[in-house]
């Protein structure tokens, strides 16, 4: 059965609330569109738990650093629909610009702590236009359940943070990152890569799954970083934004590992920016 397209708020309001009327479970999966096998997956968690999905795609100004990035995001959305229709996610939600932000829109929910540093750093404005379309999103759709994948770790806890503390009941999820067979992220922005770029670019993640097993072993933080760090630019990637280990529970800094941590870093391959990140285990737990 082909995914209902519905491009109005009115529209999936009513939706939704027939889906209530019914005692129906919901479940949420936001997405700027390109599908990849790591947003299926987060469709096919939202199946599994709940009666009915809604996905949603929407290329989000207000979280873009520069207009020539958000011109270059890909779209895509005969090709997500189509994507979505075996799965069985019943309605995908295109709202244009003036659905999520009408004339006179002057609101930005911002969210302190934990989207401070990291991407947070280097993409200025960035998280405010996360938290304000998640927000939007969230309440738009009045889902039971959200799944967001734990590739972009920072966000995860920042979209967890502003639904608690604006009690928002829907319930957000973490999903495990999917990787290609070498290694690699999944990643709308991967199709950006030359052939060289993509044979190069399972190095951040080789690297960074072999400082964390260090880590975990006992080996120091900061100097298994700087290894790290040094095997990404010899593997040919231009800089390496940020590489930390990070508290899993609150993304504070951690130079030793007293606790479960995350290894989490952004490099630019050419003019691509890749971001990743590994669970680092806590050994006393």
């Amino acid at each position: 059965m082909a995914v209902e397209i519905v491009r109005s708020r009115t529209g999936l309001r009513d939706i939704v609330a027939g889906w209530r009327m019914q005692g129906l479970r919901v479940g949420v999966v936001p997405t700027m569109g390109a599908l990849h096998d790591g947003h299926l997956s987060l469709v096919r968690a939202a199946l599994a738990d709940t009666d009915r999905v809604i996905v949603t795609l929407f290329v989000n100004p207000k979280q873009f650093n520069s207009a020539a990035d958000l011109a270059a995001y890909p779209r895509t959305e005969n090709e997500d629909a189509a994507k979505l229709e075996p799965l069985g996610a019943h309605v995908l939600y295109v709202p244009d610009g003036e659905q999520m932000y009408p004339p006179g829109f002057a609101t930005t929910v911002s969210v302190e702590g934990v989207s401070e540093g990291l991407c947070g750093a280097h993409r200025p404005g960035h998280f405010d236009g996360v938290s304000t379309v998640v927000t939007k999103l969230l309440l738009q759709t009045a889902g039971d359940f959200a799944y967001f994948g734990e590739k972009d770790f920072q966000q995860l806890q920042l979209v967890r943070r502003l639904a608690t503390d604006l009690d928002i009941p829907t319930q957000i999820l973490g999903c495990p990152t999917i990787r290609e067979e070498d290694g690699l992220a999944l990643s709308s922005r991967n199709v950006q890569l030359s052939a060289a770029e993509r044979a190069i670019a399972p190095a951040l993640a080789q690297a960074l799954f072999a400082a964390a097993d260090r880590i975990a072993n006992g080996a120091p933080v900061i100097e298994e970083i700087e290894k790290a760090r040094t095997r990404i630019v010899a593997a040919g990637y231009a800089e390496v934004e940020y590489l930390e280990l990070r508290g899993e529970d609150d993304l504070q800094p951690m130079t030793a590992l007293d606790r479960n941590g995350r290894l989490l870093v952004a490099a630019k391959l050419g003019a691509t920016r890749l971001i990743d990140n590994v669970p680092v285990a806590y050994p006393g737990d």
